[in-house]
This record gives structure tokens, sequence and C-alpha cells, in this order.
């Protein structure tokens, strides 16, 4: 199902994350840099992707400074600054990238402040919309994280609550959390959660409740599983390929068209580092399933 600008202001409507209108169909940066790909898109390439989304009525973007090595930050900057009024830049702390491309927590409070301030320099503004804290106290090859990564989340709520008061920060959402963890954070005014959710896996469907009971934003990574091992792809399932073809969509849009009805405060940053495949992802705002369609496709789960 090909784009078309003139019927898509604000891709897949509109809802409100921190106080802010932001259209429910974002762009997440992390591909720009081309991370772990044989051939990384070209600067131009990327910053074109960047331009086109906001042409489309994207005003969702997320990042983060360990994206690249900072990479995603600058070509943001570059491509899009200054800024138009309404859009909204969120941004993740918690980590650090490493030259060698692995990603190394950093939960500490005074981690967590230093990974706000480097956004912000990054991307020249004095406020983040939302900035996410990602629960990182796993290495890379999941073993615990040293002894000095095993922090309090009440003592990084603290951190992040005092960066929120300082006006750094605009709300905190936060990332790759339990249940638990969510309604222990509660008190504290979370704008909204990213965590692993898709048509096929649906492990973190208790959060997603709580943030029904809440209205509080619920924005899925892996939207379509993910190309690392292990994972289901949502575009492979035989009923999402049946669902495509009934409606004419790709099974990319069946995949991430079933996000935004399960949900109203669903907020989709699918990223890409090609202009075909970023329309493709605006386009899904076109796609409608029938009710016996998305019946079908919640009997799909996997986990």
């Amino acid at each position: 199902m090909p784009v078309n600008d003139a019927h898509i202001p604000a891709p897949g409507g509109t809802t409100v994350l921190a106080g802010r209108t932001v259209a429910r169909i974002g762009f997440g940066a992390m591909q720009l840099p081309g991370p772990g790909r044989p051939v990384p898109p070209s600067r131009e390439q990327s910053l074109a992707v960047l331009r086109r989304a906001i042409a489309l009525g994207v005003n969702h973007i997320d990042t983060s400074q360990y994206y690249g090595l900072g990479l995603a930050n600058e070509l943001i900057r570059e491509a899009l600054s200054p800024y138009s009024e309404d859009l909204v830049l969120v941004s993740k702390v918690g980590a650090d990238d490493r030259p060698s491309g692995q990603i190394a927590p950093a939960q500490r409070p005074e981690q967590l402040r230093d990974g706000v301030e480097r956004n912000l320099a990054a991307l020249s503004v004095e406020r983040l919309d939302v900035v996410n804290l990602r629960i990182l106290d796993t290495r890379v090859d999941g073993s615990p994280a040293g002894p000095d990564q095993q922090v309090a989340l009440d003592d990084q709520l603290a951190e992040m609550t005092a960066l929120r008061d300082e006006g750094k920060i605009g709300g905190i959402g936060l990332s790759n959390i339990t249940a638990d963890q969510l309604n222990q954070a509660l008190p504290a005014g979370i704008a909204c959660v990213q965590n692993q959710y898709s048509l096929l896996d649906r492990s973190s469907e208790p959060l997603l409740q709580i943030c029904r009971d809440n209205a509080i934003a619920w924005v899925p990574f892996f939207p379509l599983g993910s190309a690392f091992p292990g994972f289901s792809k949502v575009t492979e399932h035989p009923s999402v390929i049946a669902a495509a073809t009934a409606v004419g969509a790709t099974p990319a849009q069946v995949g991430l068209a079933w996000l935004l009805a399960t949900y109203d405060n669903t907020l989709l940053i699918p990223g890409t580092a090609s202009i075909d495949h970023l329309e493709e992802n605006i386009a899904t705002s076109q796609v409608r399933l029938s009710p016996e369609i998305i019946q079908t496709l919640n009997n799909a789960a996997t986990t």
C-alpha cells in the first residue's frame, strides 16, 4: 500500500506524550548509524530519511546518545535543527556505547545525569521532551553487571525526577522493565513505557495493562520481531501474510496496524535507513483491520 502524503498530516492519528501532542507513528533513529550492517547507510541517505519523515507528518523522534557513538543525534541535529515547535525529541539513558559496538550499563545516578547532559549538548537543545531510563543491569553476554551497576530503582527515579524538576527533561519514561518495577515507579509520574512487544511476543502484556489502567503511553520495541537469533519474525507468520493479502497491505504494515489497534495510546517508532521502508511504515495509518482479522491475529501469539 503506497503512502499518500496529502492524507497523512499526523500518521496514525494523535495521542499525548508528556503533555505534547504527537503522531502515533513516529520514527526511531537507532538504525540511522547503520550498526552491524555490511554496508551502512551514507550520511546523505540518513539525512534524507529524517527530512522525509518530517515531511510525512512525523513529529516524534526516538533517539539516544549511545546510538552509533553519538552519530544518531548528530544526524538529527544536522537534518532538522532549528527544530519545529511541534517536534518531540525523546531520548534514552542507562547505557553507554563502545567502539566495539557493544552496549555497557551506565545505571548510576550520576551516569544518568551525564547521559542527559550529553544528549542535550549533542542535539543542541535545552530540554528533552522525554527521557527513558533503560534498565540495563546485565552485560552483553547476559551475566550480571558489576556491583556498581546494581542500582536501586528508587535512587534512579530520584535523579530522573530532579532532572525533570530542573527543566532538563519534560517527562520520565521507562524501558526494559518489569510490571513490579513499573508499579513501583508510578508515584514518580511516568510518561511512557518502552518494552519488547509484538503480535507474536506478548510477554509484556502485564505492563501494557498497567499502561492502559494509568493512561501511560506504550511504545513497543521490536514491533515486528528482530533480526537477532531467537526472535520470531511477525512478517513471516501465516496469519499475518493472509491478513496482508486480504487488506492489500504488506505483512509489516499489518503487524504495525495490529499494534495501533491494541491501545489508543500506543506509539510506534519503527526505524529504518530507507525512504521506501519509511514510506511503507507511515502508510500503515491507511491500513484498516476488521474485527475478524484482529481476532485471528490475536490468536497468533507465540509468547
